[in-house]
């Protein structure tokens, strides 16, 4: 056990199911190296499982078959967790970080994740214009400036899953003008995990036009 690491909650086998030994060996590996890389901070092993791993994992069901990209994948949270959960999604893990691209790389290499190809590139660099059925991102930005970043990835009919903060409600009303300039439709929030996990986790999701 890593000094000071939460233990692992019962919801986790309950949401990893099968995937368990890969989201516990993912835990492991970011616990151990996160904060001497830059990917947590200090404070967060006590909370690992609990903030940041269950609350990727909960969004792993609104996945459909087919290209997902994570744009800000940084520690691999979403993109990794969802990753080992969803062996049937082809995952483009969107980064501009040398180090945390190497991260990525790292654990795709060491937990046999033939599903996920790691871009080192902002999001409007990677040349994937048109071409992903989902987008997801976690605490990257506001969505005024985070859906001109991640809508023109979507394929027509696409959908983006952006995990947000509790106030999603606010920041939809501050974007109100790009969600027309982007012509997404069938907006939503999502609250995930009630009675699951002891911090839920909010999706703002959207139809691309």
């Amino acid at each position: 056990m890593i000094d000071g690491l939460e233990p692992e909650p019962a919801a986790a086998v309950e949401l990893f199911g099968e995937h368990i030994e890969g989201g516990r060996a993912f835990a492991d590996a970011l616990a151990r190296h996160g904060e001497e890389l830059g990917l947590i901070g200090p404070l967060e092993l006590p909370r690992l499982w609990t903030r940041h791993i269950l609350n990727s994992a909960l969004v792993a069901p609104l996945l459909r078959p087919g290209r997902v990209g994570d744009v800000g994948s940084g520690a691999g949270l979403p993109g990794i967790v969802l990753a080992i959960m969803r062996p049937d999604v082809s995952f483009t893990l969107i980064e501009p970080m040398e180090r945390r691209v190497a991260w990525l790389e790292r654990q795709a290499d060491e937990l046999g994740l033939s599903n996920v190809t790691v871009v080192r590139a902002r999001a409007e660099e990677s040349k994937l214009f048109d071409s992903l059925d989902q987008v997801t991102a976690r605490a990257v930005s506001a969505l005024r400036t985070l859906i001109p970043v991640t809508a023109p990835l979507l394929r027509p009919g696409g959908e983006l899953v952006l995990m947000k903060g509790a106030g999603v409600d606010g920041e939809i009303g501050a974007a109100e003008k790009v969600i027309r300039k982007y012509q997404l439709h069938d907006v939503e929030v999502l609250v995930l995990g009630e009675g699951v996990v002891s911090e839920v986790t909010r999706v703002f999701r959207a139809t691309a036009g």
